[in-house]
């Protein structure tokens, strides 16, 4: 058996794409309009894990309310430095939901609310400010 990707319902292609893309810095992959199904389907990647760890967006054109969408869980990618990442991100205007206070995880949303865990690789790095003690913001 082999994962091959996550599909998430999404409600704004374009913001989705923004936050995938521009602010969390994965790839588009490949896109597939079906439009019997009326639904757009793009499949996204970190560099260089094409094929081994992809995320499918699902944008349904006539629109749906989803919800909250904590039932689907969360994402999760490992970075290589947590903090340098926290920061992009928050610049970026992305709130930072669980910031990195213990220098190994932390967790934003997507726009329709998915929760993305950030995981530093190799392990914890030592904590450092302003993330140590700033508070959680909202539920992740």
């Amino acid at each position: 058996m082999r994962f091959l990707h996550t599909m998430v319902r999404v409600t704004d292609l374009e913001q989705s794409l923004d936050f995938y893309c521009n602010k969390l810095g994965l790839r588009e992959l490949r896109r597939k309009d079906v439009p019997a199904g009326r639904y757009t389907l793009v499949f996204l990647a970190p560099a260089g894990q094409e094929g081994a760890a992809e995320i499918e967006l699902t944008w349904n054109w006539d629109p749906e309310a989803y919800g909250e969408g904590r039932n689907f869980g969360h994402l999760a990618f490992e970075v290589d430095d947590i903090y340098a990442t926290c920061e992009r991100l928050q610049d970026a205007g992305i709130t930072i939901n669980r910031p990195p206070r213990d220098g190994y995880m932390a967790f934003v949303r997507s726009p329709d609310n998915i929760s993305v865990e950030l995981l530093q690789r190799g392990g914890p790095r030592p904590p450092a400010e302003p993330w140590a003690s700033m508070p959680n913001t909202g539920r992740w």
